[in-house]
């Protein structure tokens, strides 16, 4: 294939690139250069467009990958992070990878965790309630620390990026205990013991100082925590978290999935798959009660008396550009599988959501493709559009840089070089 004469953001931070021509070869870049000689076996004219790297979702649920899957293709999502689930054994775990790894039927590349280390009676078990939780299968309940060094050993042997360890008390009153701190501290060590790097899930800034101080090397979660420059204890606090080289995952749009039943708007986007529209319909006085309580509870968090939102989730916003200015590797995930969580679209939100702030377009483009597979460990095949990199690639039709928003005006969508079949609206 060669794709000739496109604008080219390759996913690095560096400028784009104008009128470049790509070859690909066996699902591989193979050249990147103004003029190419020769012809491909297909040409794609790149006139006008533009070409950015494959994007990673990383923070995803799925209860139905057959359904989503395709979702998350039609939005250019390439590749996704799966943190965990209700239905997530090892053989759904398997299912899912293996169905990723084909490029014939529309599928993002599949990257996961272990399964949820956890206590009975806490979160997510006794948040979201649910019958497929099930202890050894699904998720793994400590009762002491001495079994963990088996548990360890045991999801070790498996292709996880490291384990997911959930410290929250939960998303909303009433709250569960959190993890006890051996806990968090034996699970670290005996994760370096196998290679194994720890994932921790908080919602808070209690949670965050007990992770940090527990040797967690990255969290899937920024919702819910509140950094204070001014604070020397927060600094102190990131700079020992700073040395461990971590990562650090978004997930605004759990705010706004929360605020999604105050703003019918929202569902007139004509970028929404329809199935996605109609969610409208299914709005109850509960969950507009919910989003209420939701929105109330931001101003008091950061101290508004009133706020327009989404633009009330900016605070969070300044505080993932204080964090990106200093160095963290600042990745982008959305907790699809949520209420008005959409796969493959709300991922475009998470983007517009950084952009509320001082975030560079070439910067959220980064922190949702390079950085995404720094964290996951394969930058050296994916993240990012260079020579010998795996040709996993969106065109757009209007530029990113001039508005992030643009990512939504998908013209073709990639993997290994192939181009994949989109839904129909």
């Amino acid at each position: 294939m060669v794709i000739s004469n496109i604008n080219l953001i390759d996913g690095t931070g560096g400028p784009m690139q104008e009128g470049v021509s790509l070859g690909i070869k066996n699902g591989e870049i193979v050249a990147i250069d103004s003029i190419l000689p020769g012809k491909g076996s297909t040409q794609i004219d790149g006139t006008g467009k533009y070409l950015i790297p494959g994007l990673f979702d990383c923070h995803t649920h799925t209860t139905d990958y057959n359904r989503d899957f395709p979702r998350f293709m039609h939005y250019g999502v390439t590749s996704i992070f799966i943190t965990g689930g209700s239905l997530c054994t090892d053989a759904y775990y398997t299912e899912m990878r293996e169905h990723g790894e084909q490029d014939s039927i529309p599928a993002p590349r599949v990257f996961h965790t272990s399964q949820h280390f956890s206590m009975e009676g806490r979160h997510p078990s006794k948040t979201y309630v649910s019958n497929n939780w099930q202890d050894g299968k699904t998720i793994f309940f400590l009762k002491d620390t001495a079994q963990i060094e088996r548990l360890v050993h045991r999801v070790s042997k498996n292709p996880i990026v490291g384990i997911k360890l959930t410290i929250e008390d939960g998303p909303a009153p009433p709250f569960v205990e959190r993890i006890p701190q051996e806990f968090i501290n034996k699970i670290v060590e005996e994760g370096e013991k196998h290679g194994l790097e720890v994932f921790g899930h908080v919602s808070d800034n209690i949670e965050l100082e007990m992770a940090i101080n527990g040797g967690v090397q990255n969290l899937i979660h920024y919702t819910g925590v509140n950094i204070d420059p001014s604070n020397e204890h927060h600094l102190e606090l990131l700079k020992k978290f700073r040395e461990r080289d971590p990562s650090w995952v978004t997930t605004l749009m759990i705010d706004k999935s929360f605020l999604y039943p105050l703003h019918p708007e929202w569902f007139e986007n004509t970028a929404m798959l329809p199935e996605y529209r109609e969610s409208i319909n299914y709005i109850n006085p509960g969950m507009i009660m919910r989003s209420n309580m939701h929105a109330k509870g931001l101003k008091e968090e950061f101290g508004m008396e009133d706020a327009n939102l989404p633009e009330g989730i900016i605070p969070q916003v300044q505080d993932i550009q204080y964090l990106n200015g200093k160095g963290f590797n600042m990745v982008l995930g959305t907790d699809t599988g949520n209420d008005f969580n959409f796969p493959g679209y709300s991922f475009h939100e998470e983007m517009q959501l950084m952009e509320l702030g001082d975030i560079s377009r070439l910067d959220i483009i980064k922190m949702g493709t390079l950085n995404a597979a720094k964290m996951l460990g394969v930058e050296d095949q994916l993240g990012s559009i260079e020579i010998g990199k795996l040709a996993d690639m969106v065109i757009l039709n209007e530029n990113p840089l001039e508005s992030i928003s643009n990512t939504l005006s998908i013209n073709s969508v990639l993997k290994n070089g192939v181009i994949q079949e989109r839904i129909k609206n």
